[in-house]
């Protein structure tokens, strides 16, 4: 299928301007992002249809071989007039599109034109009751930032890049060496195939400059240690008017000190006396949601679990909130005073005639006979 018109695609005329260029790009590629329209292959097709137009027409060469011969102009393999647009092909040209692949990082991978900016990674530490119900907070990123005295062009106002005069504006050398011949990057205009005669002064001819971005940034319920909320457009600015690239912000919950967290499940220790477990009885037992009443039965041994159902956490991508686990510790009581010994020492004398009121001891000792038996 017959390729459209790049001015057409961005909906410019061919005389647009660099900045007028760079607003219609945007404008499409937020309009036709993929993580805006899941899904959707024409979406799809349109954003990447955008990005190819914006990529030939900021550059300076390629508008200019663009607007002379069309589309073949800018893709070798649509014929003869690439040729003629970037002063034909010879055997040497062939051995120096290989070698360029080990010496400049791959074809056209340091040409000039608008470069994507880094992505931005941000740690965001949460209390647990805020993973859980989800918050909003402001955070401060250091980031670098499109100049706004210059408009990301790195020339003073009212002057514009020119194309380079040691690459012709395509960012690459070739070195001749006996019968091959080496592609290299521009070491006069280190790939951008655009020179910066007057420099703007904000940013001394970088196109950025650096700051700290203030962001407030929504937290959704349920999220847990190693989720990642994906602010687009939110990294640093792109080079040569390039889009910026995105900021993750990566969620750590801090350690809870009653709680433990595994998915959509909490866990916690629940301290009980010795009294409680024997007679059993009913605790007030802590949840996010505030306290609850726990009945213990009658004779509750140490790593007795119970479950609150529902009193978890509600999973960040959907589905019924988890339980919440209570793990029961008896706890020995310490700093006895005289008559509690005494007691003490009175409650053991009734337990060693009768036996039924320590199963676990007794077949622990049961097993202990039998093993020593068969040595």
């Amino acid at each position: 299928m017959a390729k459209r018109d790049y001015y057409e695609v961005l909906g410019v005329e061919r005389g647009a301007s660099e900045a007028e260029l760079k607003k219609a790009y945007r404008r499409l590629a937020m309009k036709h992002h993929p993580d805006r329209n899941p899904g959707d292959k024409a979406a799809e097709d349109a954003f990447k249809e955008a990005n190819e137009a914006y990529e030939v027409l900021s550059d300076a060469s390629k508008r200019q071989a663009y607007d002379q011969y069309g589309h073949a102009g800018v893709d070798p393999q649509m014929g003869a007039g690439a040729g003629a647009a970037y002063g034909g092909a010879n055997f040497s040209d062939i051995f120096g599109d290989v070698f360029s692949d080990f010496f400049a990082g791959g074809r056209g991978s340091s040409r000039g034109g608008a470069q994507r900016g880094s992505d931005l990674r941000y740690t965001l530490e949460l209390d647990l009751e805020e993973a859980v119900r989800g918050t909003t907070v402001t955070i401060r990123v250091p980031t670098l930032v499109e100049c706004k005295t210059c408009d990301g062009s790195g020339a003073k106002k009212g002057t514009s890049p020119v194309t380079c005069t040691t690459c012709g504006g395509i960012g690459q050398v070739r070195m001749q060496q006996g019968f091959f011949s080496v592609q290299q990057t521009c070491p006069r205009c280190h790939g951008s195939g655009k020179m910066i005669s007057d420099p703007c002064g904000s940013c001394h001819g970088q196109g950025r400059v650096e700051e700290q971005k203030t962001l407030s940034v929504k937290v959704p319920p349920g999220v847990d240690t190693g989720d990642r909320i994906r602010l687009t457009g939110e990294g640093e600015a792109g080079a040569q008017g390039g889009p910026a690239g995105d900021l993750y912000v990566v969620v750590n919950v801090r350690e809870h000190p009653i709680f433990q967290r595994d998915g959509k499940h909490l866990y916690c220790e629940v301290p009980i006396s010795f009294a409680d477990a024997a007679l059993g009885g009913e605790l007030e037992v802590p949840t996010l949601d505030g306290r609850v009443k726990l009945k213990i039965p009658e004779g509750t041994q140490t790593g007795k679990q119970f479950r609150l159902r529902g009193k978890g956490v509600a999973p960040v991508r959907g589905g019924a909130a988890g339980d919440l686990l209570c793990r029961v510790a008896v706890e020995t009581p310490v700093n006895l005073g005289k008559r509690q010994r005494e007691l003490l020492d009175e409650f053991r004398k009734t337990l060693q005639s009768d036996s039924s009121h320590s199963p676990k001891a007794s077949g622990w000792f049961e097993g202990m006979k039998r093993f020593f038996g068969d040595l």
